[in-house]
């Protein structure tokens, strides 16, 4: 990727301060925590180009048949980059499932995207959404237009001629292109100023105890760690919840199978076992505490309480066959014991692992001018 020192007449129209291509914001060099280690971008560095493009492109309703739904309709930075409706409404219809969460993205050994892992790659990912009939409308299928027509659409647009010039050199519009800016600008939208990043920083050691924690947060915090208490022992100590969503990063074990919601969005009574691949925990909650939207795939809890609420006691259902194993003891499903006063130490130490920049930034905001 290049970029060149000219003028931009369509961008400037478009755009107006929100994107400066003379100045361009920080999306390569942002400072990462030491103890942050895993990264799923190597082979797609993120640069600041190429995420500007794909800061347009994420923000560009042109993307979808009936020029109203962008990615970010389903994806909002308000809240984490997530949404609050069971299923996103897209140019054809809802969604299969609840649209996660994309903090944080990059920092996760699983390469594989999508509740069901189905895409090999982020950047596979992120133009599967446009190629599906009900999100974006160019499936190509069933007298819908493919993305060789969206390519074309993208081509005529003047302001996507400079930023593809100022980009890659030429002004070609490719998926290939489209799928490796996009998702630079995905991976960099990252969150590490939480207060537990200020504990990590503190310490050094995820496992001792933060001195900027209150004791029902640091109490939370070893619940989180902790293995689950045997059935019988006379004291919990843990709930295992590290044991899929392993801190620093939160994200998780790629080896991890179903955690127990098999429901459909949309589909009372129908079930689904391949969803196994949620989100970081990062920006579980907004800085005032709100749910960042719906949980889980099926957007079918509410609140951190109904998580809590659902690891706390399994209950296995026959038609799962997909179920982690890490969720049974002695052949049923996992009960936890936790008290009241365990579960509200364990939603309080998730509370600290919400940063508040992510919300607000410019450089991941909508660039296009308001109308």
């Amino acid at each position: 990727m290049t970029g060149m020192t000219t003028t931009y007449p369509a961008v400037q129209a478009a755009f107006g301060s929100n994107i400066n291509l003379a100045a361009l914001e920080n999306y390569a060099a942002q400072p990462i925590p030491g103890y942050i280690t895993r990264d799923n971008g190597r082979n797609n560095p993120i640069t600041n180009v190429g995420a500007t493009l794909g800061r347009v492109l994420f923000y560009d309703k042109n993307l979808s048949v009936s020029n109203t739904i962008a990615c970010a309709s389903c994806h909002k930075q308000s809240i984490a980059f997530g949404d609050d409706v069971i299923q996103s409404i897209g140019a054809n219809g809802p969604t299969a499932r609840h649209a996660m969460r994309l903090v944080n993205t990059r920092f996760a050994q699983e390469v594989r995207f999508f509740w069901d892992k189905r895409a090999t790659s982020l950047e596979d990912q992120t133009t599967q959404p446009i190629q599906n009939h009900n999100e974006m409308g160019y499936s190509g299928l069933n007298g819908d237009p493919g993305i060789a027509i969206l390519i074309s659409k993208l081509q005529a647009i003047p302001y996507y001629k400079e930023l593809f010039t100022f980009v890659y050199g030429d002004a070609t519009v490719t998926q290939l292109r489209m799928q490796t800016a996009l998702a630079q600008f995905i991976r960099s939208i990252q969150s590490f100023d939480s207060k537990f990043d200020a504990g990590m920083a503190a310490t050094n050691d995820f496992n001792a105890p933060f001195p900027n924690y209150t004791v029902q947060e640091n109490t939370g915090k070893q619940l989180f760690i902790g293995r689950p208490s045997p059935p019988g022992a006379p004291q919990v100590t843990g709930a295992g919840c590290q044991g899929c969503h392993r801190g620093p990063e939160f994200d998780i074990d790629p080896n991890s199978r179903n955690n127990g919601i098999i429901g459909i969005a949309g589909f009372p009574g129908q079930i689904d076992v391949t969803n196994t691949n949620p989100p970081s925990l990062r920006n579980l909650l907004d800085p005032t505490g709100k749910p960042n939207g719906l949980f889980m795939h099926d957007g079918s809890l509410t609140n951190l309480t109904a998580v809590i609420n659902h690891y706390n006691q399994i209950v296995v259902n026959p038609a799962n066959t997909n179920l982690d194993q890490k969720l049974l003891q002695n052949g049923t499903g996992q009960d936890l014991r936790l008290s009241t006063a365990q579960k509200d130490a364990i939603i309080a130490f998730l509370a600290t692992l919400s940063g508040t920049d992510v919300y607000t930034n410019k450089k991941w905001a909508n660039p296009f001018i308001s109308m």
